[in-house]
């Protein structure tokens, strides 16, 4: 099966949930094998440790683990829940296999998130920790760490119209005078205690074992299935209640600073790519206004957040807007 994800072409060697097939012209980027390790692809090789994660589960273990093969070929993460991944080097391949105690949904979690986010750091594609809305013919970014409220404010956009192009991972080309945000997956991942603040109703379950909750963008035409340049980054701040929402520029020092602590996975250690992430946040704190944006804390408040985004780009962008 074929499908395509944060710009690339990927090859499955079984349906992939919640992505809809294209079509299988020319070599694929990406080739994922789902449940299995071919032995072909992924040899028997010394490894050697090269991360653990730093966040704890429950019983002190490290929630990710990963090796790297002595000889360099591929790398190997083994998250915590007993779920495994093998990417080689070139960021062309990824096999995975889970426990019995898990679903396909469950691995597919991680292939859409944390996985491709680390294939793209192979690939030498720099990626922020942001959703991404369409607001006439750009993107702008809404970047923050994880429980900011990213997906929550792209869903908010979709409620009145905006097209979405990204959910937590937006990888950013350079194409002349000007940055590319790709498009992602077409789906939101929502957390149920936020489904009231956007006046939705219960949405279904993104996996059978997990709380989190999905909305499907393709099905009412909410997912912007092309790139578009970048056009601002609104980076999610503390919530408050005091005058709030809020919106404050970043100086470009402090935004080139703020965009590579956004960056996805920068902190894995890999001193090449973080200096892509380095040269990337210059470029783009040079062409686009960095915005610091403080939400309130009540989350029904979101599209007081989301009129406070749009007005204010509109203002930087001249009224160009659809």
């Amino acid at each position: 099966m074929r499908y395509r994800l944060y710009g690339l072409s990927v090859d499955t060697d079984r349906s992939f949930p919640g992505l809809s097939p294209i079509d299988p012209a020319g070599p694929a980027d990406l080739r994922m094998w789902l449940g299995t390790v071919p032995a072909a692809e992924f040899p028997a090789s010394p490894e050697a440790p090269w991360y653990a994660s730093p966040r704890r589960t429950v019983t002190e273990e490290p929630s990710l683990v990963a090796s790297r093969s002595v000889d360099g070929r591929f790398y190997h993460l083994r998250y915590a829940d007993g779920t495994e991944f093998r990417v080689d080097a070139t960021g062309t391949r990824v096999a995975c296999t889970w426990p019995a105690t898990l679903t396909l949904e469950d691995a597919a979690t991680y292939l859409l998130g944390s996985i491709c986010g680390f294939v793209l750091r192979l690939r030498g594609i720099p990626s922020l920790h942001a959703s991404a809305v369409a607001i006439g013919d750009r993107a702008v970014a809404i970047c923050g760490p994880a429980g900011s409220g990213k997906s929550t404010t792209a869903a908010a956009f979709a409620a009145r119209g905006r097209a979405v192009l990204a959910d937590d991972i937006v990888p950013l080309l350079g194409e002349s005078d000007r940055v590319m945000a790709q498009p992602a997956y077409p789906h939101l991942r929502l957390w149920p205690d936020v489904l009231p603040a956007l006046g939705s109703g219960d949405l279904p379950a993104l996996t059978p074992t997990w709380e989190k909750r999905y909305r499907d963008l393709a099905a009412d035409g909410a997912f912007h299935t092309a790139p578009l340049p970048l056009g601002a980054v609104y980076l999610l701040g503390g919530r408050e209640t005091a005058d709030a929402p809020r919106l404050e520029p970043v100086p470009p020092s402090e935004a080139i600073l703020q965009l590579v602590a956004g960056t996805y996975m920068g902190w894995l250690p890999d001193a090449d790519a973080r200096a892509r992430d380095l040269a990337m946040a210059a470029r783009v704190a040079r062409t686009v206004p960095v915005i610091l944006a403080t939400p309130h804390a009540d989350p029904r408040r979101v599209g007081a957040l989301c009129d406070a985004i749009e007005a204010d780009f509109a203002c930087r962008t001249g009224g160009a807007d659809a």
